[in-house]
């Protein structure tokens, strides 16, 4: 499975020119934790995260304030000023896997997904969950409709439970049961695939 597979597009983004208070209202009004930012071509630039648009945005008491406060600093207008950059972004052909785990080892919430330089979409940790909670029978007839295309529909028998896929060939072809195993763990919901040959055509 593939970036590809699993990103939302199109993307709502914003210019570096955009104000901070739009790019806040956005998110909240969204629901995102993020914005990809982009230049005039559609070229990724920075992102600006819920981070970005807090910082510095709430004045300190006054009754507790001190010299360090500096409470006199002009805020940053626009997205240019507060965004993250340069960005982190990846490839649409990125393994979902690799994603998983960078989006987890850096706890980031929201990966660009770009070809070249130019963002295609992006991947939020609910595009991953929305995966991962896909119906297994949905699973199932998606698999089944993939592996129609190796010798037939009635050649594999498919079962998923859990986002387990377990796969069976009427058939005693090592080749063809590894393309079965790359196809299945291709389909979106598919966490694991085991497939076998038939009991009485196993060797």
């Amino acid at each position: 499975m593939r970036a590809r597979d699993v990103m939302s597009a199109p993307v709502l983004t914003v210019r570096p020119g955009t104000p901070v208070k739009r790019a806040a209202e956005l998110l909240a009004g969204k629901g995102y934790t993020a914005l990809p930012v982009v230049d005039e071509d559609d070229r990724l630039v920075g992102v600006v995260t819920e981070a970005d648009v807090l910082r510095d945005r709430f004045p300190t008491d006054p009754r507790f304030r001190t010299d360090a406060d500096d409470a006199d600093r002009p805020l940053p207008a626009t997205v240019a000023e507060v965004m993250t950059t340069p960005a982190v972004a990846m490839s649409a052909g990125t393994d979902a896997a690799v994603l998983a785990r960078v989006m987890i080892a850096d706890r980031r919430r929201c990966v660009p997904i770009v070809d070249g330089s130019r963002l295609v979409g992006v991947v939020t940790r609910r595009d991953l969950v929305r995966v991962l909670a896909r119906p297994d029978n949905e699973v199932a007839t998606d698999l089944r409709r993939r592996l129609a295309l190796i010798g037939g529909p009635g050649r594999w028998t498919v079962r998923v439970a859990g986002g387990t896929a377990e796969i069976t060939d009427r058939y005693d072809e090592a080749a063809d049961r590894h393309v079965a195993k790359v196809l299945a763990e291709a389909v979106p919901g598919v966490v694991h695939a085991n497939v076998h040959s038939e009991p009485e055509n196993a060797v």
